[in-house]
């Protein structure tokens, strides 16, 4: 994919990371209820898409592809290597910049992450803004109040530390964080 996409581009890219997701799952609402993980890439894509319409100067296919592909290093066998030579060098630093440096302390890689998030366009920033906006729509059944007070904490840090990357987004995280207290 180069600078500008088609929808073949697009629908190429949702098989790539369909079949690099394949089978991983996560909890719902109600106990026992799975929900399959390419419902939360969809979820960031058609937020990146939203934001693309109310945001002025967006470089939309690097933010597409970066929220395509924003956990594959993370959650699938997915190299570095091949997303570079796939997708180019600066997708590549996004994704990377999106994915936790899991050799640290847990307690350190949000900010780590975070502050390799700002290094990088404003559209990397959208898609974290944007993957947070996804996951505050509802916590899994599992979670216990403590962890939800965690998560949501997380989110504020994500609004203060990127809030000035996207008006629209931004907005769109304050207004979730304010929903899912309570949840």
């Amino acid at each position: 994919m180069n600078d500008t996409f088609t929808i073949d581009d697009l629908q190429d890219l949702w098989q790539k990371v369909s079949l690099l997701h394949n089978g991983q799952t996560y909890g719902g609402q109600t106990k026992g209820e799975k929900i399959e993980y390419i419902n939360h890439i969809g979820s960031v894509v058609f937020e990146i898409i939203n934001a693309s319409k109310n945001t002025l100067d967006f470089d939309i296919a690097l933010a597409v592809k970066c929220a395509f592909l924003h956990d594959t290093l993370e959650d699938t066998n997915l190299s570095s290597d091949d997303l570079e030579k796939d997708y180019g060098k600066q997708v590549l630093d996004g994704v990377q910049a999106l994915t936790k440096n899991t050799a640290l302390a847990k307690e350190l890689q949000m900010i780590d992450s975070l502050n390799r998030i700002k290094a990088q366009p404003k559209e990397i920033w959208a898609v974290k803004m944007a993957d947070r906006i996804c996951n505050l729509y509802a916590p899994p059944y599992y979670w216990n109040q403590s962890k939800k007070e965690k998560y949501l904490q997380e989110a504020k840090i994500i609004y203060d530390y990127l809030k000035e990357g996207n008006d629209y987004l931004a907005d769109r995280l304050l207004t979730k964080i304010e929903l899912y207290k309570d949840k």
